[in-house]
């Protein structure tokens, strides 16, 4: 048999192999041409016998925009000239007003959060809030992409939103669009020399952290602030995430790395994607100290899975209320030609216990559940968020809690409008006491009872199963 005759029947074989191994992947590709032949079929005839003149980029894009409106609200065609400020926006600085959009099954467009500080927020913009009107123009029928169309444009120009806050009034805000540097980590209240103050009680020293987004920074900042907070004796700390609407994965892992030795912090899964399991590290674990996680609704993504985590690895009580439940990962995925980029949901977070985070469609259980409930109201919401934000503008702070050892004191002296806040002093307070006077035991643990707090809305039935709060022995490990 000659050599041209072997080639022949060598390559007949290994097309034959390829026919039988391949018969998906070609009626795929069918499809595929299919699929882009009908649509450039209608592109075609819109473009030659529409009765108006058309925005030919427009039309591409919505016809991009429609087939990703088919998925779930976190997946969406980010074009290329919007992508510089969405790469921004991970970065944790972008142009614009500053808000996080949701669509809601009734195609209401929802303000999951402002960004802190953000011309939004100063404005008056409020989580909760039901976008109405961009700059006196009814935004009826419109998409979110569309939305954000309209209230984005060149830095230093206003816009004009018309909001519905959750208490049922009507309110237009006037705010300007400018480079937003979003600051993550903050403390309870400013100083003179424009410092944070992070103690929220002086004697005994519990400190008061807020972490408003996961952003490229965030974990060496917290560690930053929490390595100067232990040099000068704290004895406790309170973590606040309400309103974080979430961000970077990775910062959310190290953050919660740095509480825990060993055990799971957090586990993907999705139809295309094998499971990925994150387990902590003993290097770089801080010394034991009590902690208490606050949540609320619109705390999401990034932020349920540090305090979920906390909790289920028994490192943290978490007090307020049940969590926003978006726990789906976005990849966000290059298109060729320069053609945008597509953010993608490819998988779910799954807490250590195996609790989906993410809030399905007719779910009844998502999200994070407080151990210690404690409901507030939107006019409530709304007074403390005023509160917080004078205190971080150099105004005269509340009067803090103070106890000692001969009369301690459970409550500060003047009464606030945030009821959580005041509620994790009372609780932090307590466990500080209790284990200054009893002395923190090697191995052991302090049993939280699962309640609801009383308040001026409807409560969630209280529940009473124990949550455990584990108390090893203080230790200091090498650093990461």
């Amino acid at each position: 048999m000659n050599r041209e005759k072997l080639a022949w029947m060598t390559s007949i074989g290994l097309l034959a192999i390829l026919a039988f191994q391949l018969p998906g992947s070609f009626a795929q590709r069918d499809d595929d041409y299919a699929f882009v032949r009908t649509l450039v079929d209608i592109h075609r005839q819109v473009s030659a016998n529409y009765v108006d003149e058309i925005n030919e980029q427009r039309l591409r894009e919505g016809a991009i925009e429609g087939l990703m409106s088919e998925l779930d609200p976190f997946s969406v065609y980010i074009p290329a000239s919007r992508q510089e400020d969405f790469d921004r926006m991970l970065e944790g600085s972008f142009k614009g007003v500053g808000i996080q959009l949701e669509e809601k099954e009734d195609g209401q467009i929802e303000v999951v959060s402002p960004i802190d500080g953000s011309p939004a927020f100063k404005a008056g913009v409020m989580a909760g809030d039901i976008i109405l009107k961009v700059n006196g123009e009814s935004i009826d029928g419109l998409k979110l992409p569309d939305l954000v169309k309209k209230i984005t444009g060149p830095l230093g120009t206003e816009v004009k939103l018309t909001v519905k806050h959750l208490v049922g009034n009507e309110a237009e805000l006037t705010m300007t669009r400018e480079e937003i540097i979003v600051p993550t980590v903050k403390g309870f209240q400013r100083l003179e020399d424009t410092t944070w103050d992070y103690y929220i009680c002086d004697d005994p020293k519990i400190a008061y952290l807020r972490i408003t987004q996961f952003t490229p920074d965030t974990f060496a900042r917290v560690k930053e602030v929490l390595d100067e907070l232990l040099a000068q004796g704290m004895k406790g700390l309170l973590l606040d995430l309400r309103f974080n609407p979430g961000g970077r994965l990775d910062q959310a892992i190290q953050v919660v790395d740095l509480f825990i030795d060993k055990g799971v912090i957090v586990s993907t899964k999705g139809r295309a994607r094998p499971e990925q399991i994150v387990e902590a590290r003993e290097p770089g674990t801080l010394p034991y100290f009590p902690m208490i996680v606050l949540v609320n609704e619109h705390s999401a993504s990034a932020s349920e899975i540090v305090a979920g985590s906390l909790m289920d690895n028994g490192r943290a009580v978490v007090l307020g209320q049940r969590s926003y439940g978006k726990g789906s990962v976005q990849e966000v995925v290059p298109l060729d030609s320069k053609g945008g980029e597509l953010k993608l949901t490819v998988a779910h977070y799954y807490l250590p216990s195996g609790r989906l985070v993410h809030r399905k469609k007719d779910a009844v259980d998502w999200g994070v559940q407080p151990q210690i409930v404690v409901p507030m109201d939107p006019q409530a919401q709304q007074r403390a968020q005023r509160e917080r934000y004078g205190q971080e503008q150099f105004k005269k702070p509340m009067v803090k809690a103070t106890t000692n050892s001969a009369a301690p004191t459970t409550a500060p002296t003047t009464q606030p409008a945030d009821t959580q806040l005041q509620q994790a002093v009372n609780t932090m307070i307590a466990l500080v006491v209790f284990q200054s006077e009893k002395g923190a035991p090697k191995t052991g643990k302090v049993t939280v009872e699962r309640v609801t707090q009383p308040s001026t809305q409807p409560a969630t039935k209280p529940a009473t199963v124990p949550a455990t709060l584990p108390v090893p022995e203080p230790a200091t490990l090498p650093a990461e």
